[in-house]
């Protein structure tokens, strides 16, 4: 039985000496094989951290989420998106930062407590769908806790750590309950829906 790799292994050698200059996400899925869906929710949950293009992750977050509801076996982009080019130093500053704290995090992450495949895969799709649609409201810094949690969603689903992924789902329910809150007031001051008082 082969023993599957660390995520902290996976990313690190992603970015590689061999990987070319720009990428893109046709040539990220290529080297994901089966955990394709979770780093890639990761991967664009960190570039949802970055200013400037928080609302590009959304709209990017928004196809796989989607087709893990549809439970798909893994994230097809159209052909526009996935030919779409990144700077290679940038992810990898990015990933650079990340994997130390994946690292430790790997130390008391494991599988435990099974969840049902389809059904996970679905619920994640779903959760990260709502948190994706919320990154493209324009409130500044609001990017930051949304790319964070979907970030701990994608690292529990793909730890498949179903103790971390419940925790995860709480937080992200939490979170999504405060936008929808925000954005209601937001609308009742324009006139367009009463208030909640």
């Amino acid at each position: 039985m082969t023993t599957r790799a660390p995520t902290s292994v996976v990313l690190t050698d992603l970015f590689g000496h061999e990987a070319p200059e720009q990428v893109t996400l046709a040539w990220l899925l290529d080297r994901l094989g089966d955990r394709s869906f979770g780093i890639v929710l990761l991967l664009l949950a960190l570039l949802g951290l970055l200013p400037g293009v928080s609302a590009l992750a959304g709209a990017l977050l928004a196809v796989p989420a989607a087709q893990m509801i549809l439970a798909r076996r893994g994230p097809v982009f159209p052909r526009r998106i996935a030919a779409r080019q990144f700077e290679t130093r940038r992810l990898a500053r990015l990933v650079d930062r990340l994997v130390p704290v994946i690292r430790f995090m790997e130390r008391y992450i494991r599988p435990r407590w099974a969840t049902p495949f389809r059904a996970t895969k679905r619920v994640v799709g779903g959760v990260v769908l709502l948190l994706a649609a919320s990154l493209l409201a324009p409130v500044p810094l609001s990017n930051i806790p949304l790319a964070l949690v979907i970030g701990l969603v994608a690292f529990a689903y793909l730890e498949e750590d179903g103790v971390l992924l419940s925790v995860a789902l709480a937080v992200a329910l939490v979170m999504l309950s405060i936008a929808s809150v925000a954005a209601w007031e937001a609308l009742s001051a324009t006139g367009w829906v009463p208030g909640l008082l």
